[in-house]
């Protein structure tokens, strides 16, 4: 079976969780500790003159503090990459259900990163207690088992090893996520601004509560949402209760946050990104005015679903996008 096709198929169980279309497993606010226990090294690689991976371990972080379950992660390396010159970090979050290695099979930003030389990691959430794989993003999304774990500062944690390991761009370091991996993505945007330069954000939504994030500085976002989706509705709605913002709310919020102006404009060119909707389906919204060097634009995939198909150009323009707004 596809990649995508599993997580269709996760999709549509998922889908009766919610109102409005949500689907996620519903969270639990929380402060928890942050990791006190090193992370320790399997196999390590500061050169490369072909491509590499070397795997890292970090502990689960629980909300005591103690180190829970281990959870690896790879570093992939580019073969152009020498140590000589600092390199972009792109990380992948994945959804509600799967992993990272899954959702690298879906979305194959693999030799994304090869061709356009960055360094890249799809870590694994924390396994909830009906063995799904989850981050503990939003209110709205997805501590099913209210385990409160602090994925916030264990993906801070990872970003802070593969900087100490390699030579990491500190001005470009980005977010990729689907889904629950989108929602979280959106927090280590609100939490960790003075790291992450932009997110991308595949069918996943930002707080429902405007206040619960404070930014110390901006982010740039790109959220690219479908009409159909049915698990995460492009209006928004609620995942048992929890309410989340619609795709639209979402950015016209970062806008917010990030000092733009309050109506985005829509470009004259349509986008082809999803294969399996004929003609050119995307639109695309973005807001003017921000901070110096920061964008907010929303990408609407009119007929799109909540694991779209994957053109071979839809995620080399997500990277365009990344890598036009470093940190100034």
């Amino acid at each position: 079976m596809h990649p995508r096709d599993v997580l269709v198929a996760t999709a549509i169980v998922l889908a009766g969780c919610s109102s409005g279309g949500g689907a996620q497993a519903t969270a639990a606010p929380t402060t928890p500790a942050t990791p006190t226990t090193p992370a320790t090294t399997a196999t390590t690689a500061t050169t490369a003159t072909t491509a590499t991976t070397a795997k890292v371990v970090v502990p689960t972080v629980a909300p005591t503090g103690t180190p829970a379950v281990d959870r690896p992660y790879e570093v992939f390396v580019p073969a152009s990459y020498d140590g000589s010159a600092a390199v972009p970090l792109v990380v992948l979050l994945h959804g509600y259900t799967a992993s990272g290695m899954l959702q690298e099979a879906y979305f194959q930003l693999q030799p994304l990163a090869e061709e356009r030389g960055f360094l890249y990691v799809h870590p694994d959430g924390t396994t909830d207690s009906r063995g799904n794989q989850f981050w503990n993003a939003t209110d709205a999304c997805c501590d099913l088992g209210a385990t409160a774990v602090d994925d916030s500062a264990y993906l801070s944690t990872v970003i802070e090893q593969v900087e100490a390991k390699y030579q990491v761009d500190p001005q470009r370091i980005y977010l990729i996520g689907h889904s629950n991996g989108g929602f979280m993505s959106y927090r280590m945007a609100c939490e960790h601004a003075g790291t992450i330069a932009a997110i991308a954000s595949v069918a996943g939504a930002t707080f429902a509560d405007a206040s619960t994030c404070s930014p110390s500085e901006p982010v740039s976002v790109l959220q690219i949402h479908g009409t159909a989706d049915a698990v995460i509705d492009y209006q928004g709605g609620d995942i048992l209760g929890h309410a989340y913002p619609g795709a639209e709310t979402t950015v016209a919020t970062w806008a917010g946050y990030n000092g733009c102006g309050s109506t985005p404009a829509t470009a004259p060119t349509v986008l082809d990104l999803e294969p399996t909707i004929d003609g050119s389906e995307t639109s695309v919204a973005a807001f003017a005015d921000c901070a110096p060097g920061v964008g907010v634009e929303l990408w609407t995939i009119d007929r799109g679903v909540h694991s779209p198909a994957i053109s071979s150009t839809f995620f080399s323009g997500v990277i365009d996008f990344l890598f036009a707004h470093p940190k100034t």
